[in-house]
């Protein structure tokens, strides 16, 4: 097996990582992107048009922060929420003292 064989077979990358955005990744992808004004209407969309658990919208997309095709197709977009996850995990971490309110 050659070092690239290995590398494509790597357990810890995410699915389709490397290769194009399924329709159903660009869906979500633009739907994140989308303001939506009242609570609920988000996870309505996210159950009515891609047929998916507000659970797993929120690991797929997850995965798709750490694809390369996703940074690709939506660099401005998963570079913010890749900073807001970064964020939350610092804001999460910080002792009691670090409080913002």
């Amino acid at each position: 097996m050659s070092p690239a064989d290995a590398h494509s077979d790597h357990p810890s990358r995410p699915e389709g990582a490397g290769e194009e955005l399924s329709e159903r990744d660009r869906r979500i992808l633009e739907l994140e992107s989308r303001t939506f004004r009242f609570v609920g209407t988000k996870e309505r969309v996210i159950r009515e048009q891609l047929a998916m658990s507000r659970t797993a919208y929120y690991v797929r997309l997850n995965a798709l922060l750490d694809d390369p095709a996703a940074l690709r197709a939506a660099p401005a977009l998963v570079n913010r929420l890749r900073d807001r996850r970064t964020s939350a995990d610092d804001l999460s971490t910080a002792s009691p003292d670090h409080r913002v309110a």
